[in-house]
């Protein structure tokens, strides 16, 4: 099994409001890319745990929300770990928008 990709984006909001925003995210982030679709979303306290499928591979992978930060954990197939670098990057972008924008 592979590493898991990792990225970790700093914010400003304090635990709820990150994870209010959060919680609409992960759909509406998977909506915007056609290749990417949100097989599971399940919170477990301030974690949320994923599926998705892109390009007919699996990922899974979870979501830590803290005070500061947010963390997020993608184990990807061995088909998708070549576009590792893209993937995060994309999370790093999405997640920042979704963390500083104004709501």
């Amino acid at each position: 099994m592979s590493a898991p990709l990792v990225v970790s984006i700093p914010h400003s909001l304090g635990r709820e409001e990150a994870m209010r925003r959060l919680k609409s995210g992960l759909s509406r982030a998977a909506s915007s890319v056609p290749v990417l679709s949100v097989d599971e979303e399940r919170w477990e306290d301030n974690r949320m745990v994923f599926r998705v499928r892109a390009l007919g591979q699996a990922a899974a992978g979870h979501v830590d929300v803290a005070e500061d930060h947010v963390k997020v954990e993608v184990v990807l197939p061995w088909l998708l770990q070549r576009f590792a670098e893209v993937a995060q990057a994309a999370i790093r972008s999405r997640g920042n928008l979704l963390l500083t924008k104004k709501n």
